[in-house]
């Protein structure tokens, strides 16, 4: 029972295993009495090598300068400003300034004065860039706390008596640049002298919650799981895994010496399943790191690369040749499942896995694929959803054997299992290329060549599952099943269905995944040049017929002054040409009459396509805060200017403000909720016309 306890203990370790995003710089506190009822507090930076922060005093135009702020308290009053160290200075060549920064460790000091015998505790709050050679990740915060316990010193009753300036500034922030520098500078918080506490906060912010309380992450992370598991299911009914039901769940019953005992094997087994994906989920996690996953969605080579990699899965599932580990390694692993116990058990999953990957591998790389370009711990959720459908069987059929009585005996079928499975990789495959042409705006694989390969694909699926067309290695189809015949029809009718979307027809079932309607050859639908120029004379100057027909601004100055001109609120939409949540909101949540009236008749659209890789005019081309590079293309500018102003990079992104650049509400990132976004768009409507 113990050994139970540990192999559940070490599964929920791995399965709690979260992604986070790198961090470089970690930041320890103590404190040293310097006199009666004065201290130092000393705020210890550690930095990983290759990594620097920067000193609190950087020329203007250069990276965000480490500062450091303390609260008012009627406890203590700060003396001076914060010390730092000597660092080093270099004429930093893409700042093209003299700038001091630190390296490896650096200690930061602020005397205080105690003005109260009560035991409090001082939150000190950090502001910093971290930078190496290459890049740097964005301004972040993070918090040191500094304990004192109660006092028998005496204090005078001078909680009231004037502050110093530089604490007066600490109540109001600060209205300029130089005000804000003055500030960060006295206004120091405290660490802990018993242990330290290292907070980071708003790192990226890509979990910024929408107006309506809803998480665009945990959605997707949700859709994830439930997709992952229908996997783990189609992998089951693969002839790598099918016939191993029976054959592992018989081993366990009948070299157990009780039935309580072959169930407890039976679902050690399935932790151990579970456990093993959920590693691998957590190791490309690991590798990559969340920041590195959140760029997949939208990198051109990364996403030719998926799409190579799934056609390959999907030949190898239509018979064109195996994707097989070397058999040495499973000769090896069955080997130490003879070992017996609880590491022989972990074993034979491991066998199961290596048996299997000619059918799983695919999907699982399929499952890997689509959960990079979630980014997270998507990975993870992904191998959690997948294993546990594999797993589920082995353990229910153990507690009940008589079910193995219901099972389809293994056949033909089990082959056609994967015939399916690899016109799904086939599909999936091109929504990868799509993205890549998206992002270059090539105009290669518009909507309509896009919906007319999936109609091919999804057509000749259907003949297969009809028994029309059969493959080299297909056991002679001499009667169609119900299920079979059921699938067919169900293939055949997504196939009508998608058709009339080359007319432009907008086909919300699948938004997200052919490209948008303004992607293609007719946005308006063969044969509606007359309505295309119609509207096209009717936008206002420096607009475009955006998604729906919405007049949409893609330059921010464009759009503000127009904004102005008409006096109208504005609605900042940062999407991007690969994001499948922008065109879900577009082609589901837009289209609705109340919605779409308000889009058309009371706001300034302005898109901003963070992914836009049209080059910048050169006097354009600045040098980013947050890296620290030029910025060369559209889609950079855009991208620098959610980050810095709303701390999130995450799309879509909705923001509804007024004239002077303020927003009206707070912003809302994905939500299907079509009602909750149109009281979200008439919440800042409302607020504009105060």
């Amino acid at each position: 029972m113990k050994k139970i306890f540990l192999f559940i203990a070490i599964f929920f370790a791995v399965s709690n295993l979260t992604a986070q995003i790198y961090d470089p710089v970690s930041f320890t506190s103590s404190v040293k009495e310097i006199g009666e009822n004065k201290y130092t507090l000393i705020i210890t930076a550690k930095i990983d090598k290759g990594w620097h922060i920067y000193s609190q005093n950087v020329p203007k135009g250069g990276p965000a300068p480490t500062s450091f702020t303390f609260p008012k308290s009627k406890n203590f009053k700060t003396i001076g400003a914060v010390v730092e160290p000597e660092g080093h200075e270099v004429d930093d060549p893409v700042f093209q300034m003299r700038i001091k920064y630190f390296a490896d460790k650096a200690v930061f000091t602020q005397d205080i004065e105690r003005k109260s015998a009560d035991a409090f505790t001082i939150n000190a709050s950090i502001f910093f860039m971290v930078c190496n050679d290459n890049s740097c990740l964005p301004p972040t915060d993070k918090e040191v706390k500094f304990t004192f316990k109660k006092s028998n010193l005496p204090f005078q009753n001078n909680e009231t008596s004037a502050l110093s300036t530089a604490q007066k500034n600490t109540d109001s922030p600060a209205t300029d640049e130089s005000t804000a520098k003055q500030d960060t500078t006295n206004n120091t918080t405290d660490s802990v002298s018993i242990a330290s506490t290292d907070i980071p906060k708003n790192v990226n912010n890509t979990d910024q919650k929408a107006s309506t309380g809803k998480t665009a992450p945990d959605e997707s992370l949700w859709t994830l799981f439930f997709f992952s598991f229908l996997g783990g299911l189609a992998a089951l009914f693969t002839p790598c895994v099918f016939p191993m039901i029976p054959m592992t769940v018989s081993f366990f019953t009948k070299q157990s010496k009780n039935k309580a005992a072959g169930i407890k094997n039976a679902v050690m087994y399935g932790i151990f399943i579970i456990v093993i994906y959920v590693i691998l989920g957590s190791l490309v996690t690991a590798i990559f790191g969340a920041d590195a996953l959140n760029a997949l969605a939208t990198n051109v080579v990364f996403n030719i690369v998926f799409f190579l990699l799934l056609l390959v899965f999907a030949l190898s599932f239509l018979g064109a040749f195996e994707i097989v580990l070397p058999s040495s390694w499973l000769t090896k692993i069955d080997q130490k499942s003879e070992i017996g116990g609880a590491l022989g058990i972990f074993f034979m999953a491991l066998a199961l896995a290596v048996v299997s990957f000619s059918c799983t591998g695919p999907i699982v790389g399929t499952l890997l694929v689509q959960a990079a370009s979630q980014a997270g711990i998507a990975p993870i959720v992904g191998m959690l959803g997948f294993s546990l459908a594999i797993a589920l069987p082995f353990a229910l059929f153990a507690a009940f054997p008589g079910w193995m009585n219901s099972l389809p005996k293994s056949g033909g079928w089990l082959n056609s299992v994967k015939v399916v499975l690899g016109f799904l990789e086939l599909a999936l495959a091109l929504k990868f290329l799509s993205n890549a042409d998206l992002v270059l705006q090539l105009h290669l694989l518009e909507r309509e060549v896009f919906l007319a390969i999936w109609i091919a694909i999804f057509t000749v699926l259907a003949f297969y599952l009809f028994g029309k067309i059969q493959l080299s290695h297909d056991t002679p189809v001499t009667h169609i099943s119900v299920g079979r015949l059921s699938l067919g029809i169900i293939v055949l009718s997504f196939v009508v269905y998608m058709i009339p979307g080359l007319w432009g027809a907008p086909l919300q079932y699948i938004s997200g995944f052919p490209p948008a309607k303004q992607y293609s050859e007719s946005p308006n639908g063969f044969g509606n040049t007359v309505t295309q120029n119609t509207e096209k004379a009717a936008l206002p100057e420096g607009a475009e017929s955006g998604p729906n027909g919405i007049p949409t601004f893609h330059d921010y100055e464009q759009g503000l002054a127009y904004a102005k001109k008409v006096n109208k609120p504005i609605m900042i939409d940062f999407t991007g040409y690969a994001c499948v949540n922008c065109r879900k909101m577009e082609e589901r949540v837009w289209p609705d009459p109340k919605v779409l009236n308000v889009l058309n008749n009371d706001v300034v659209l302005i898109s901003l396509y963070v992914d836009d890789k049209r080059p910048l005019p050169i006097e354009e081309q600045v040098v980013s805060k947050i890296t620290g590079k030029v910025l060369k293309y559209t889609g950079q500018k855009w991208s620098e200017l959610q980050i810095l102003k709303y701390k999130t990079n995450a799309q879509p992104y909705y923001v509804l403000m007024d004239h002077k650049e303020k927003d009206l509400n707070k912003p809302s990132a994905y939500n299907p909720d079509i009602n909750g976004y149109y009281e979200w768009l008439q919440e800042g409507i409302r607020n504009f016309k105060k």
